[in-house]
């Protein structure tokens, strides 16, 4: 320009002679994995939705390139804060009165429909979040900034980002460190995992005490000995409760789980199937072990095949042997039910499933405990060795006899198989019709 000559006057460039260089712009690419990330988030049945301050149409590509925003989308799916415009000076005024105002229960009502919130306030990402926990949504928030501070305050989880500030950091629940969205993919999947640990623990848990009440319960009635001693109830109890809990809380987490639909927040953990299960499988068990313990208490049995040519007698003591049987059934029975808790629900055979180093050794613990118990320590526990006699010799009888208990209690696997097989054969035979 010449000396003294104006450039610009009244928002136009009324200077003359000059020439063109160029334009520079400034973008920031969305990263590469988060496109990917979203798609797997939203297949979750997880909603979306984008709360910035840019401008409406700088968030409108945002969302349709991380997949969010889609063709049919209309402005009933975007909203601003309360707008701004520039002026000829450089600076913005307030123009848009969207979401300013919005009552309350205006913005409950139209708050399923949004997924952008753009020229975002800090107040206006809070009342988003406030209104989205009035439908009795699970909000978890994002942010990295002190101004997203009462967001991540107000929602049920607040997720900060490693390199945010030190009040957004205080604010929330969780902090990413590598600050990438997979991360909350990974969470949520590792999340809905643990729930579905949890639920077959329950349910492994729930069927053997509803077993093992039942059998105290009933044998008390019959006048005879206790079925299980309380020694044998402690073992039980340390199979189902610490062991189980440790085998089925230490299996991997499947992604499998992220086809899943999000569960109501107030839906009992023990779910229609979880019950109809645990009560049909624990009174079979139950009435399988009780069949045995009255046959016991009416007959002398020495060996299994020895008891099909029993004869039914008056009610008599348990023989230490015969406790021994009845014990090792009861347990063998559960131990293998553990099997049919981790491929609960699942789908899918036992033998296809991922088991952890943990799973098995956990099962390793059980067989050599169980064992023990009976070979070793069998008169703490009220029972009497099968592998070999009182006096430590080799006992094929007793041997047999085991064999026998821990084959005929894997039929739980087998007839869980053929349960799954017939099931599936049925609805790919109702799909195809």
């Amino acid at each position: 320009l010449e000396p003294g000559q104006t450039a610009i006057a009244d928002g136009h460039v009324v200077a003359d002679g000059l020439v063109f260089l160029g334009i520079a712009a400034i973008s920031d690419p969305v990263r590469a994995d988060v496109p990917e990330a979203v798609g797997e988030v939203l297949n979750a049945g997880v909603k979306i939705k984008i709360v910035t301050g840019d401008t409406p149409g700088t968030a409108k590509e945002i969302g349709r390139q991380i997949g969010t925003w889609k063709t049919g989308d209309t402005e009933r799916n975007i909203i601003t804060g309360p707008g701004f415009e520039a002026t000829d000076t450089g600076s913005e005024i307030a123009t848009g009165p969207e979401i300013a105002a919005m009552t309350d229960d205006e913005l409950r009502r139209r708050v399923e429909d949004l997924k952008i919130i753009a020229r975002a306030r800090p107040l206006d990402k809070k009342r988003l979040v406030e209104a989205l926990q009035a439908h009795n949504e699970v909000v978890a928030v994002t942010g990295d900034g002190t101004n997203d501070a009462p967001a991540l305050k107000a929602a049920h989880v607040g997720l900060s980002m490693g390199d945010g500030t030190s009040v957004a950091k205080e604010a929330s629940d969780i902090t990413i460190i590598d600050n990438s969205f997979s991360s909350i993919v990974r969470a949520v999947m590792w999340g809905r995992s643990l729930y579905k640990n949890i639920q077959r623990f329950l349910l492994f848990q729930l069927t053997v005490n509803v077993a093992a009440c039942l059998l105290v319960l009933c044998g008390s009635f019959i006048g005879a000995e206790s079925p299980l001693t309380v020694t044998q109830m402690l073992w039980v109890n340390l199979i189902m409760d610490t062991f189980g809990a440790m085998a089925l809380a230490s299996l991997p987490p499947s992604r499998s789980v992220m086809l899943d639909k999000p569960r109501d927040r107030r839906a009992s953990i023990l779910t229609r199937p979880m019950i109809a299960e645990l009560t049909s499988v624990g009174f079979i068990f139950f009435a399988l072990t009780f069949g045995f313990y009255w046959l016991f208490c009416h007959s002398d049995v020495t060996s299994l095949p020895q008891m099909l040519t029993a004869t039914v007698g008056p009610l008599t003591p348990e023989t230490p042997y015969e406790m021994t049987l009845l014990f090792s059934i009861f347990v063998w029975t559960h131990f293998w039910y553990m099997f049919n808790s981790r491929a609960f629900e699942t789908g899918k055979s036992i033998f296809a499933l991922k088991m952890s180093r943990g799973f098995w050794t956990i099962v390793a613990v059980i067989v050599s405990g169980q064992l023990f118990i009976t070979e070793i320590a069998y008169e703490f526990f009220n029972v009497s060795p099968m592998i070999h006699t009182l006096d430590w010799r080799f006992n094929p009888s007793g041997t047999l006899d085991l064999v026998i208990i821990i084959a005929a209690s894997s039929a739980v696997v087998w007839v869980r198989e053929a349960y799954r097989l017939i099931f599936r054969r049925n609805n790919d035979g109702y799909k195809r019709g």
